[in-house]
């Protein structure tokens, strides 16, 4: 059955997808996402079966009679792969293959090769390879023929000393050589991959001062139409599942003048592998170091409040499910049923509901995450040099100036300005201040 197995892609292959749900419950719906993953893999559905089962069995998940069933099916269908929507166990894979006799791929390595696909940059293509090398490692040997390359090369990189699969040294297994050599490879890349993280990190660090955003969201959700209409930019937009694997930062003004940086993420999944987490820790960054999320919502999608709980997962898995989020309901132009956003709107009552496409709600959205960047706003009474102009530039520019007095080669001004701003106004040193008619010492 090796040879089934020399790769992931299933572009252009017929693919049967397979759905094992618990007897007690499971929707009628399961496989449609699977189905929607598989077309962005490239894959051709030919024949769906959805099977509920008491228990997973440990040789092939859903039983030798119903795999026996899914053999016929093959044939009738003369499909080439066979995915599933469940993590299967090496040993499931491999006594599953023995019966149907084509190849059989989970749901985490159909997301691996959409993956794959979509990876254009050297970051991106790293990430990708690494999250695969580790999910697949345990499984399968021989998958990886682009390996034989690297390990040709003479010990340019640390897979290259061990020398091609094919010199198997006096006594040493084939399975040996393959997983030492993808040990080297998996060492190399995150080496690698570390050295970009740092880079990130550096990157990250010297937008300080500046207010930062990023958008969240399931795959598919608009993100980067959003992107495009808030910021007049040029990103990819695609109705695709993952169109874009990397992460993509402009500049936008807020209504009044307020500059923040914006970035766009890779979109989440249901069941996202883990491997593909850690592997894009540096894409993630974004997010981690965000003041705000925006948390995009397909509420046209009926399966939107699954998604959210998805989306939610993953941020707590990254570090930042207690950030500071803005729900956004995208696409509300095309909701079929009302009743549905009426719901999602009581659950989440501070979202804001906008159509990225049509432009609709987008001066809401401004003005919500104007809110959110000033913060509370507070009032001020302060006395500053007329010589630090720098203090009167920043009042109008971020707050409102009320009233301005000047005696004594000094100005006093009485203002309003957002709680998240009040570090920015002292780190321009003005010589005295009262919050909310309080003193506060600067300096102390």
């Amino acid at each position: 059955m090796e040879k089934l197995r020399q790769t992931l892609k299933v572009r252009k292959e017929r693919a049967i997808l397979v759905a094992a749900v618990p007897r007690t419950g499971g929707n009628s719906d399961n496989l449609a996402e699977l189905t929607a993953l598989a077309e962005s893999a490239g894959a051709v559905v030919c024949d769906k079966f959805q099977q509920k089962i008491r228990t997973i069995n440990p040789a092939t998940y859903i039983g030798k009679g119903k795999a026996e069933q899914l053999g016929e099916r093959v044939k009738r269908f003369k499909a080439n792969v066979v995915i599933f929507d469940n993590d299967l166990s090496p040993r499931q894979i491999r006594e599953l293959e023995k019966v149907i006799e084509v190849k059989v791929l989970d749901r985490s390595e159909l997301i691996l090769d959409i993956f794959a696909t979509r990876a254009k940059t050297r970051q991106a293509r790293l990430q990708v390879e690494l999250a695969q090398l580790e999910y697949t490692y345990p499984r399968l040997t021989r998958m990886w023929p682009h390996l034989d390359a690297v390990a040709g090369a003479g010990g340019g990189t640390a897979a290259g000393a061990v020398g091609g699969i094919g010199t198997r040294g006096p006594g040493e297994q084939q399975l040996e050589i393959d997983r030492r050599l993808v040990n080297k490879r998996i060492t190399e890349l995150k080496r690698q991959l570390a050295g970009i993280d740092r880079r990130k990190i550096r990157e990250i660090d010297g937008r300080k001062g500046l207010f930062k955003i990023c958008l969240v969201g399931y795959t598919n959700a608009g993100k980067s139409t959003i992107l495009n209409a808030l910021t007049n930019s040029d990103a990819l937009v695609e109705d695709r599942l993952f169109a874009t694997l990397d992460t993509r930062t402009r500049k936008w003004t807020l209504l009044g003048g307020a500059e923040t940086l914006i970035s766009d993420t890779i979109g989440f999944i249901q069941n996202l592998p883990h491997q593909l987490v850690a592997s894009f820790k540096a894409t993630l960054e974004e997010a981690v170091n965000a003041d705000l999320l925006l948390h995009i919502v397909d509420v046209s999608n009926p399966r939107a409040l699954k998604q959210i709980e998805s989306v939610k997962k993953v941020l707590a898995e990254i570090g930042c499910g207690d950030a500071p989020t803005l729900e956004v309901f995208n696409k509300v132009d095309i909701v079929r049923k009302i009743g549905e956003l009426e719901m999602l709107q009581t659950l989440f009552p501070d979202a804001v509901c906008i159509s990225a496409k049509t432009g609709l709600g987008l001066e809401l959205l401004n003005k919500a995450v104007l809110a959110r960047y000033k913060g509370s706003e507070l009032l001020l009474h302060l006395s500053s040099s007329q010589s630090n102009s720098k203090v009167q530039s920043f009042l109008r520019a971020y707050g409102t100036i009320i009233k301005e007095t000047y005696h004594d080669g000094f100005v006093v001004i009485d203002a309003r300005l957002g709680q998240n701003q009040l570090a920015g106004l002292k780190r321009l040193g003005p010589e005295s201040i009262e919050i909310n008619g309080k003193s506060k010492e600067l300096f102390s």
